[in-house]
């Protein structure tokens, strides 16, 4: 488990690519690796990813099968990209963030920037079927990164979040720009509520949808699929 709070940024230092599998030899700060196991896990940029080698006190090999490197955006990365890392959480540390799985679950594209003084904010634009999880004031992880939802339009398929001067110390969202991919972790606990919800309302109201749908087009109103 990971808390979104991102600890520092990794580069890519070396990558070497076998058949359906990619092997990234990452460069961390520091300080970093004091103390990791091999057998460790690392969110990097979001994804959870284990440690296989360490080459030295500031060195790390990963290695990252072809579906994840489909879903996420590590098939993308070039020696010398930056990501976003975060160590997994131990027992009892404080979760200033919210808790993540590491798994991503899709990727979105980054739509806009402003900059109002002291701020950037980005806005993201989503796959219709992912919004439905998607609430002004929730969390959402971006790229490994707990943040806050301020607003979302749902019909239009985006949402935007305000990163402080702070966070983009910290990240490598100062260096994003419009076009990017990025990886999304959706929060658990709203996907289950919503996914509850779904199936309850569709398995009380599937046998009578047919005769709803008659009622209300008698009375001129279409229900899009």
């Amino acid at each position: 488990m990971f808390t979104g709070i991102v600890q520092s940024i990794a580069t890519v230092a070396a990558i070497t690519d076998r058949p359906g599998l990619r092997s990234f030899t990452l460069a961390f700060p520091p300080g970093f690796l004091e103390g990791q196991e091999i057998g460790a896990s690392v969110a990097c940029d979001g994804t959870c990813l284990t440690v296989t080698q360490h080459r030295d006190a500031l060195h790390a090999d990963f290695d990252v099968m072809q579906q994840s490197l489909n879903l996420t955006t590590l098939g993308t990365l070039q020696v010398g990209s930056r990501i976003n890392v975060e160590r997994a959480a131990r027992d009892g540390v404080e979760i200033g963030g919210h808790p993540l799985s590491g798994h991503i679950d899709f990727q979105a594209t980054l739509a806009g920037i402003r900059r109002p003084e002291n701020n950037h904010v980005l806005r993201i634009s989503v796959p219709a079927p992912w919004m439905r999880y998607v609430f002004p004031k929730g969390y959402i992880a971006i790229n490994g990164a707990s943040l806050t939802i301020a607003e979302a339009d749902r019909q239009a398929g985006w949402f935007e979040v305000w990163l402080i001067p702070e966070t983009l110390r910290q990240t490598t969202f100062g260096d994003k720009q419009v076009g990017d991919a990025l990886n999304i972790e959706i929060e658990r606990q709203t996907q289950v509520l919503v996914d509850t919800v779904r199936d309850t309302l569709e398995e009380r109201l599937g046998p009578l949808l047919p005769a709803l749908k008659d009622l209300l087009r008698e009375r001129g109103v279409e229900i899009p699929e």
